[in-house]
């Protein structure tokens, strides 16, 4: 049960931090690195604030700003000084290093026996006796399940539409006035914004912040965002941000799942990019595959006219 809680706990604050990826990769395909800076730096912001008796949930607020900021930055280097969008990354990536080490002030600082969101009076008082293994489990589901829906709507909005679009064609997005560059910056910042405030929670569950939090960030979203969406793409009544949350879970599963068969943990950033590796072949062997047969398809006419469009489709 213990494993099976933990699971679900780390899937799931993994899986806000894959929710801004989804957004950089699928939707604007922006490989944003800022992630690996951006994921410490809320980290950094939780334990900074709370070691001084600061309320965790102005720490999970201060994350969302810091992280939409970062975000902002990768965005203006890129759009408006014309970097690339990998080189972008990698400079704020580079530069959040020093920032979440200045705001932490050391390269580890615990947290332990502090007031965090999950461990507070109020919290300790609502989850009393066989409720009280639950509580942090219950408390991330809430807070995922918050920011999962907020996305959603976002997205169905009129800039959520455009947002989407820019992805897709960025020449009609011109054609309409926008400016392209100004909706990639915003999207920039929401990922960024929701990455940090994943950083943030998983501080206050591990309950200490460490500088080497960040790398690896990265990989571990796209692995969650390519098993949700490769496992769940023709279940239609789930949408693909459910799909990247359970993916999420799924992954930190795999991974428990062999550190429980004897991989010693130093092996983790090893099975992590085993696995990712795996899932990277499996879906680029599945749209390989997928590709003639919906060739074949449009060709008699019998087809899905959208295609097999499902990096760009949102719901």
């Amino acid at each position: 049960m213990t494993l099976l809680l933990s699971v679900f706990e780390q899937g799931m604050i993994y899986s806000i931090m894959a929710l801004g990826i989804y957004i950089t990769y699928k939707i604007l395909d922006f490989p944003d690195l800022t992630v690996d800076g951006s994921f410490p730096m809320g980290a950094a912001i939780a334990a900074a604030m709370i070691s001084r008796d600061m309320n965790p949930v102005l720490a999970l607020l201060t994350a969302c700003v810091a992280g939409a900021a970062a975000g902002i930055c990768t965005g203006v280097i890129h759009v408006k000084f014309k970097v690339r969008d990998l080189l972008a990354g990698i400079i704020m990536m580079t530069a959040l290093y020093t920032v979440h080490l200045c705001i932490a002030g050391k390269a580890n600082l615990p947290i332990y026996g502090k007031s965090t969101i999950f461990e507070n009076g109020p919290v300790d008082a609502l989850f009393a006796g066989s409720l009280r293994p639950f509580k942090t489990v219950v408390i991330i589901f809430l807070v995922t399940m918050i920011l999962k829906y907020l996305l959603d709507w976002y997205l169905s909005t009129k800039s959520g539409f455009i947002l989407r679009a820019v992805g897709d064609n960025d020449t009609i997005v011109t054609s309409m006035g926008v400016d392209k560059g100004t909706v990639k910056i915003v999207g920039l910042a929401i990922s960024n914004a929701l990455v940090t405030m994943s950083g943030c929670l998983f501080a206050q569950q591990q309950r200490f912040y460490d500088a080497s939090m960040g790398p690896g960030t990265m990989v571990i979203g796209l692995a969650s965002v390519i098993i949700g969406m490769s496992l769940l793409r023709k279940v239609s009544f789930i949408r693909l941000t459910s799909s990247v949350v359970i993916g999420s879970i799924i992954y930190k599963g795999c991974v428990a799942v062999a550190i429980k068969l004897g991989m010693p943990s130093a092996f983790l950033k090893l099975i992590t990019a085993v696995l990712f590796l795996a899932i990277l072949i499996v879906s680029m062997e599945r749209s390989a595959k997928a590709k003639p047969a919906a060739q074949s398809a449009g060709g008699n006419g019998s087809g899905n006219p959208d295609g097999d469009s499902d990096a760009k489709v949102v719901e």
